[in-house]
């Protein structure tokens, strides 16, 4: 009979990055069948001892998730032996993925044209803070400097407060996302070329792509977004609330409709300064007040009930306690146990349920010090893998 395979099943991925972002894009290729060896320097990847941990003496929560479905070896790739180990992983790999500041890669003697030379169909994802070239391009890259050079700290925060940083790795999950969305196209161009190629993604290009219409707002019509807290200019109202319990919730009115519905609710229609989007905007602090007012009288529960029977965009604010909770999120599984871990999920899902996450991020000996590939399970002609 016909067998079901993931999506990325026989594909060979070495993961030579390190901490989120690189490490991340191929975890989410992991997840859905490559076959991913990560290589890490002796004494073990950094990520290792990052954050926390269920016990002293284990590896922290963040490598479990970020380097789940991989096996792992350690090298010195400045050591003749392990060189020669690595370059034979190459011959056979599909993808490389690494995230060392442009050059260094070269002055280890594996720039991409040797690498090519080796494995003329190999993908190579390079994943750096601000990308191969340019003035910025030596800066020690971290999602910080991304944060704050692509305009989103700027936009973070009260009006007349500090600007702020995301509290999570925003960035680098976002960049690794990226990361394997292109390496996916790069596999697409050997199908259809025969021939590899090198892909340069950065932490501060991935988070400009967020910013959306702000760039072009700029340098056609010269706005500069300020801060709004939790507003955003073209949905008024739009933000958290605190409610007479001292809940918070958090309303969005970004549709027409939606707006509509929230103002007769608040008691608001008919009001001709809120007639509609420009004077909704032009009239944005009056809103806000009128809104804030009308939530902060009642309760939660009263608020959400009102708001939802209208059809209204609402929702409670979680903390992680309400997030693992969540009824939504358990049903949906969105939240998954791998070996005892609990973490999120696969980002994707395929109606015929293949993806799959295989095991948390291994323990340093677990696999050895030399790896071999799986065997490859697609062919050309799918009607042939079939399952005796």
């Amino acid at each position: 009979m016909v067998i079901s395979l993931q999506p990325l099943e026989g594909v060979r991925v070495l993961d030579m990055a390190t901490v989120v972002a690189g490490p991340g894009a191929a975890r989410h290729l992991a997840d859905f069948g490559a076959d991913v060896i990560k290589i890490e320097r002796p004494g073990g990847d950094s990520t290792r001892n990052l954050g926390w941990r269920t016990d002293p003496d284990d590896d922290s929560l963040y490598w479990k998730i970020v380097n789940r479905g991989k096996r792992c070896v350690s090298l010195d790739l400045k050591d003749g032996n392990d060189r020669e180990y690595f370059l034979d992983l190459v011959r056979d790999s599909d993808v490389l993925v690494e995230n060392m500041r442009p050059g260094r890669l070269e002055k280890l003697g594996l720039a991409p044209s040797v690498l090519h030379g080796i494995n003329p169909r190999l993908v190579i994802l390079r994943v750096t803070g601000f990308g191969q070239d340019g003035p910025y391009s030596q800066r020690p890259g971290f999602a910080t400097n991304a944060e704050a050079l692509s305009g989103l700290a700027g936009l973070l925060g009260e009006p007349e407060g500090a600007p702020l940083l995301p509290p999570i790795a925003l960035t680098d999950e976002v960049t690794a996302l990226v990361g394997a969305f292109a390496v996916v196209m790069g596999l697409r161009k050997v199908q259809l070329t025969g021939a590899g190629d090198v892909i340069d993604i950065s932490l501060l290009e991935s988070m400009l792509q967020l910013m959306g219409p702000l760039p072009s707002a700029f340098v056609h019509l010269g706005y500069l977004q300020p801060r709004l807290g939790s507003g955003i200019p073209y949905s008024v109202p739009r933000g958290t609330y605190r409610c007479r319990d001292g809940v918070w919730i958090a309303l969005s009115s970004s549709a027409e409709s939606v707006a509509q519905r929230i103002l007769t609710v608040c008691g608001l229609e008919g009001d001709a300064r809120f007639a509609n989007f420009q004077s909704r905007s032009e009239n944005r602090t009056a809103l806000e007040e009128a809104v804030t007012k009308w939530i902060s009288e009642r309760d939660s529960a009263e608020v959400v009930a009102q708001l939802e029977s209208a059809d209204a965009a609402i929702s409670y604010v979680h903390d992680m306690k309400a997030v693992v909770n969540d009824p939504h999120i358990q049903f949906r599984g969105s939240l998954v146990d791998v070996d005892g871990i609990t973490m999120q999920g696969p980002v994707a899902r395929f109606s015929s349920g293949n993806s799959d996450i295989r095991w948390p991020g291994p323990s340093l000996p677990e696999h050895g010090t030399r790896v071999t590939w799986n065997e490859r399970k697609i062919d050309n002609d799918p009607q042939r893998i079939v399952k005796e």
